[in-house]
Order: C-alpha cells, then sequence, then structure tokens
C-alpha cells in the first residue's frame, strides 16, 4: 500500500496497484463467502448480529446476514449485492450464490498466482457459466401448479436451513405458502406470474409456530373506529373510500364572522347535516363495512354506528389495494361516488384481539386475488425467522413456478454439473481449460460446505459423489444432511428451484468477472480513515488469510 504523491491524487489519498489489488478483492470476496458458508443447508448455524443500538438479529437467511453486517470493504459490498439480486430476483438461495462468488474469486487467485492473465481467467468462468445455464436446462424438470405434491417439497426445502420448528411445523407452512401462491397465480400467455406484493404477511409474536394461518382475505392491523359498531359482519359489502369522513378543513386562509348564538347553532347544524348525508349515502349504498385511507369525524362514527356500520379509519394504501384485489370492491375517491357496483363482498369481517392488539380479519372471500399469511411464533425474534423462512419459502414456489423446472438439491446439481463441466474443460483445452476446471471446483464447494455443517468429512463425502457421479444412475446422487451419508436425493424429495441455480451462477459469475477486473484501488478517505476495512470488522486489506 502506498501513498501516492506527484500524482493528480488529493494530499493523503492511498491506492493499491496490480496484483495487490486483486489479492486484497479476492481475499475480502472468499472471506465474506466463509462467513455465510456456515449457515447452508438445514445443519447450518445461525448468526446473531448486534447493531450500533443493540439492535439484534438472529438468522441464517444470507442476504439479512449481508445486509445487518454492515460491510465497509467495496469488494464486501460488490458480495452484498449479490445477495439482494438473489433475493429479490428469485427469493432463495442468497447463501448458495455468495459462497460460489467466493470460491470463483479463491481459484481465480490461483490461477493468477500460476501467471495466468485474469482476462483468460474471465474467458473461462463466462464460457464455463453459459455451458452450465444450458446443462441446467437439459438435467431439470417440468413443474406446473397442478404438481402441488412437487410444489410442496420445493417449499419444504426452502425453508429446511431455517430453524424454525420441526419437520411437521415446516410441512404446514408450505403447505400454507404453496395454498397462497396458487391463489394469486396468474396466467398470461400460457406463462405463469406471480406478484409477491399480493400475499401480504402480517407477523404477531405469541402462540405457535404451527398456529401460523393462510387467510383467504386481507388482514388489517387497526381496530374498528367506535365501540358501538358491530365487531363481527358476515357476508359483509365492502366499501373502500380514500377521501376523509369529516368536513374538510378549507386549504385558504379563511374566516367566518358569526355574531350570534343562532349563527353559531346554524353554523354547527349544517355541519352535523353534512355528516350525516355522508352516512346516508354510504347506507344508501348498501355497505356494512367501511375501510377509510383516512380520518373519520366522531359525529360520523356515532351515526355509522346507529346504522350498525362498521368503519375502519387510516387504511394503509397498499392494503386498501390489497382489499380491492380480495374482495372484488372499487376505490372511491369521492363518497358521492359511492353505489352499490362500487361494493366488494366477504364471508366475515371480525375484529379480534390478537396477543393483545385489535387486528380486522377479512375473509372467506370469494376467488381473492390477495391473500394473507398470519405468521405466529413464540418471541420475535422467532417471528422474524418465520416470516424470513416465508419470503424464502414464497419466493422459491413462485419462481419454479414461473419458470416451470425444478432440479435436484442437496449438492447433487452441483456435483452433476462440475463432473460435466470437467469433461467441457477438456474439449475446450487452452489456457481457458484451467479456468473452467476452477469453476467446476467452485460448484463442489456447496455439497462441501453441506457436508461440513452437518459433521461430515467433507473429503470422504466429495469422493464418494465423485464415484456415484461416474454412472449414469448417479446424476441424483447428493449429501442427505440429516442421515449424514450420500443417497439418491430425487428419492429424499430434495427439490430446488431450477431459476435459483441459473440465478446463482449467473451472479456469482458476474460478481467475479468485475472483481477480477480491478487492478488498482485508489482510496480518497485521506490519511484518518484508511483504505476501507475488512467485512464486519476483519481489519484491513492487508490482513486476510486466504487458506480455508
Amino acid at each position: 500500500m502506498a501513498n501516492v504523491k506527484g500524482e493528480a491524487l488529493p494530499e493523503g489519498s492511498q491506492r493499491i496497484l496490480g496484483r495487490d489489488a486483486m489479492r486484497v478483492n479476492m481475499a475480502i470476496g472468499y472471506a465474506v463467502a466463509n462467513i455465510l458458508k456456515t449457515t447452508l443447508g438445514p445443519k447450518g448455524m445461525d448468526k446473531m448480529l448486534v447493531s450500533d443500538l443493540g439492535d439484534v438479529v438472529i438468522t441464517n437467511d444470507g442476504a439479512t446476514i449481508l445486509e445487518e453486517m454492515n460491510v465497509d470493504h467495496p469488494a464486501a459490498k460488490l458480495m452484498v449485492e449479490i445477495a439482494k439480486t438473489q433475493d429479490k430476483e428469485v427469493g432463495d438461495g442468497t447463501t448458495t450464490s455468495v459462497v460460489i462468488a467466493g470460491n470463483l474469486l479463491k481459484k481465480a487467485a490461483d490461477l493468477i498466482d500460476q501467471s495466468i492473465h485474469p482476462t483468460t481467467v474471465i474467458k473461462g468462468y463466462e464460457l464455463a457459466s453459459q455451458k452450465a445455464i444450458s446443462l441446467l436446462n437439459e438435467l431439470s424438470e417440468k413443474v406446473t401448479l397442478e404438481d402441488k405434491d412437487v410444489l410442496i417439497k420445493i417449499a419444504k426445502i426452502s425453508m429446511g436451513s431455517k430453524g424454525i420448528g420441526s419437520d411437521k411445523e415446516k410441512e404446514s407452512i408450505s403447505k400454507l405458502v404453496v395454498s397462497a401462491v396458487e391463489q394469486v397465480a396468474d396466467k398470461k400467455n400460457g406463462k405463469i406470474l406471480v406478484d409477491h406484493d399480493l400475499i401480504k404477511i402480517e407477523k404477531k409474536s405469541g402462540g405457535e409456530v404451527v398456529d401460523t394461518q393462510l387467510i383467504q382475505g386481507v388482514l388489517v392491523d387497526k381496530e374498528i373506529v367506535n365501540a358501538g359498531m358491530p365487531k363481527s359482519l358476515k357476508d359483509a359489502k365492502i366499501a373502500l373510500i380514500d377521501s376523509a369522513l369529516e368536513i374538510e378543513k378549507t386549504e385558504t386562509d379563511a374566516k367566518i364572522e358569526i355574531t350570534s348564538p343562532e349563527q353559531m347553532e346554524a353554523f354547527l347544524r349544517q355541519e352535523e347535516k353534512m355528516m350525516r348525508e355522508m352516512v346516508e349515502k354510504i347506507k344508501k349504498s348498501g355497505a356494512t363495512v367501511v375501510f377509510c385511507q383516512k380520518g373519520i369525524d366522531d359525529v360520523v362514527q356515532y351515526h355509522l354506528a346507529k346504522e350498525k356500520v362498521s368503519a375502519i379509519r387510516r387504511v394503509k394504501k397498499s392494503d386498501m389495494e390489497k382489499l380491492a384485489r380480495a374482495t372484488g370492491a372499487k376505490i372511491v375517491s369521492t363518497i358521492e361516488g359511492l353505489t352499490s357496483a362500487e361494493l366488494g363482498n366477504a364471508g366475515l369481517v371480525e375484529e379480534r384481539k390478537i396477543a393483545g392488539e385489535s387486528m380486522v380479519f377479512v375473509e372467506n372471500c370469494k376467488d381473492p386475488k390477495s391473500v394473507t399469511l398470519f405468521v405466529r411464533g413464540g418471541t420475535e425474534h422467532v417471528v422474524s425467522e418465520v416470516e424470513r423462512a416465508v419470503v424464502d419459502c414464497i419466493g422459491a414456489v413462485s419462481s419454479v413456478l414461473e419458470d416451470g423446472k425444478y432440479v435436484v438439491g442437496g449438492g447433487a446439481i452441483e456435483m452433476e454439473l462440475g463432473k460435466k463441466l470437467g469433461e467441457y474443460a477438456t474439449e475446450i483445452g487452452g489456457r481457458e481449460q484451467l479456468a473452467i476446471q476452477a469453476f467446476a471446483e467452485s460448484l463442489e464447494a456447496i455439497p462441501r460446505s453441506l457436508s461440513e455443517n452437518a459433521g461430515m468429512d467433507s473429503i470422504d463425502t466429495l469422493v464418494a459423489l465423485k464415484n456415484k457421479h461416474k454412472d449414469k444412475d448417479g446424476v441424483n446422487y447428493g449429501v442427505n444432511v440429516l442421515k449424514g451419508n450420500v443417497a439418491d436425493m430425487k428419492k429424499e424429495n430434495v427439490l430446488e428451484p431450477a431459476k435459483v441455480k441459473k440465478q446463482a451462477i449467473t451472479s456469482a459469475t458476474e460478481t467475479a468477472r468485475l472483481i477480477l477486473r480491478i487492478d488498482d484501488i485508489i482510496s480518497s478517505r485521506g490519511r484518518s480513515g484508511g483504505m476501507p476495512g475488512g467485512p464486519g470488522g476483519m481489519g484491513g486489506p492487508g490482513g486476510m488469510d486466504m487458506g480455508e
């Protein structure tokens, strides 16, 4: 690391050049992968992350760990981006993508030390990535909305790494998630599209994980505004109003001069008359439940209660949209526009007290296009982890439906891709073949990490898997972490979406390429700041160990 003088850089700037810059970046990328690899698989461990303010997050989710870790080094930030992209695109496989990327960088460092140019390594990696994606398409199997059993297996495996309870609890949540995704799935031009926003996740601590339920409708975290209103309504007619049910104050400065008590009384009577008219219009439309995005005046509440109409105020815009999708109601922006045609229907609207807080359940809707997963758990930390598991699960199920393909998990697909890429490397020849071989070995990091996390001998496991994958019948052999052996993972019902694997390979390759092209790091933070530190207090760039 050298201070640069006599160049057009600010005083105190620091710079790392050439091979040193590459080594630093690769070391940090691999260090981030090493942090995450212990969380991989059902036997993976959790991380406890404590913020500056003392907030504690206990999780197994790759994207959450990297987000909460608050990494400082630019190369580490690129690794965080992989996890974020993976999370947004497919919702699952964040740890896998980061572990592959880290190992690609580690293998690249070894090749560069053998005097192979970084662009040659990049070329080899790109060839390997393209070949891996085409092989994935060949090795994957088709799945549709009708294959409910397969979807439940995929959902269960996506939750496998989360320590949220027993197999029974994971099975019940998997069934709920598959039902939720099926409910909101939209078929267009023979393709299935799933909008995750239509599946609302509401969480409350208290109860058990197994109490998590799917509501065919929307759960609104508000209470009915007036004690005199009905708390439970069957076959409810629902009105969604986007304007205030109160007398709006004028925007401009205005004065009303009242010179006698009679005028004051007339003014108040007129105000009440206007509010009564609002209630009359609601009653005339036939609505029995009103969801209002803005405020509701006390007088309006009183008259609505007299008419046995329930009302909920200050409902979030996103909840209003979900209510519209679930009940078939149309959101009206003025009370004048409310007619029976704008109303929606729900089998039951009921206020219930959950963990000491009142919530309004809008359920038993007829073919709702928006549903709610109500997540429960013993403590706040448990509920948060169950929520993360449910988000991953929704991502896995929706991505397998959108892509229409799944592969065998447990490291089986990575071993098969590794074997096929090894054969492909010899076809290509030249220096690129070394990079393709390195790519194949990087994919083997997944079964290796799975076996290490399960307390198995990783070398014995990889040797056994390689021997199995030599046979045509051994394509589906992977690491059975629960029994601690090598087994046919298709028979063990370990299935994963092909899209998750494709995205992991693509984003890992792109990030490795990006980092490998950097040969100069210039920091203008000044002497006091120094070069950015490693991820999560791993020290400066020089203090990294490339060894396992």
